[in-house]
C-alpha cells in the first residue's frame, strides 16, 4: 500500500474510533473540523436531523481570497465560527477532530471558537 493510502486508512479509522463517542444535538452539536493542505472547514452538526447549522471555511465570503495553510487562517475561521454561533444561540459544542492529531491548525480553530465565547 503507498504512503498517502496508508495515511488515508489510518485516518479513517481514528475518525471512526472517536465519532463513536460523539453524537451532536441541536443544544450541544458536534464541531467537525477537516483540514486540506491549502484550507480548513469548520461546522456544527445536529446529528438527531441530519443538519448542518453553522459552517466556516477559509473559502467563506468573509475570509475568501487569504491563505488557508496556516494556523492564522485556522484561528480566523474559528473566531468566525464562534460568531456565527453565538449569533444563532448556540454556545457549547462537542469538538469532533475528524481524525486529525488535536496540535497546530486544529487547534489553533479550536482555540479561537473558545476565545470567541464558545464553550467546547
Amino acid at each position: 500500500m503507498e504512503r498517502t493510502k496508508l495515511k488515508q486508512v489510518r485516518r479513517e479509522r481514528r475518525k471512526k474510533r472517536v465519532r463513536k463517542h460523539i453524537h451532536g444535538t441541536a443544544e450541544m452539536p458536534r464541531l467537525s473540523v477537516f483540514r486540506s493542505l491549502k484550507h480548513i472547514y469548520a461546522q456544527l452538526i445536529d446529528d438527531d436531523r441530519g443538519v448542518t447549522l453553522v459552517s466556516a471555511s477559509t473559502q467563506s465570503p468573509e475570509l475568501k481570497g487569504t491563505y488557508g495553510g496556516n494556523k492564522a487562517a485556522a484561528a480566523k475561521v474559528g473566531k468566525l465560527l464562534g460568531e456565527k454561533a453565538l449569533a444563532k444561540g448556540i454556545s457549547r459544542a462537542a469538538f469532533d477532530r475528524n481524525g486529525f492529531r488535536f496540535h497546530g491548525r486544529v487547534k489553533a480553530l479550536a482555540d479561537a471558537a473558545r476565545e470567541a465565547g464558545m464553550k467546547i
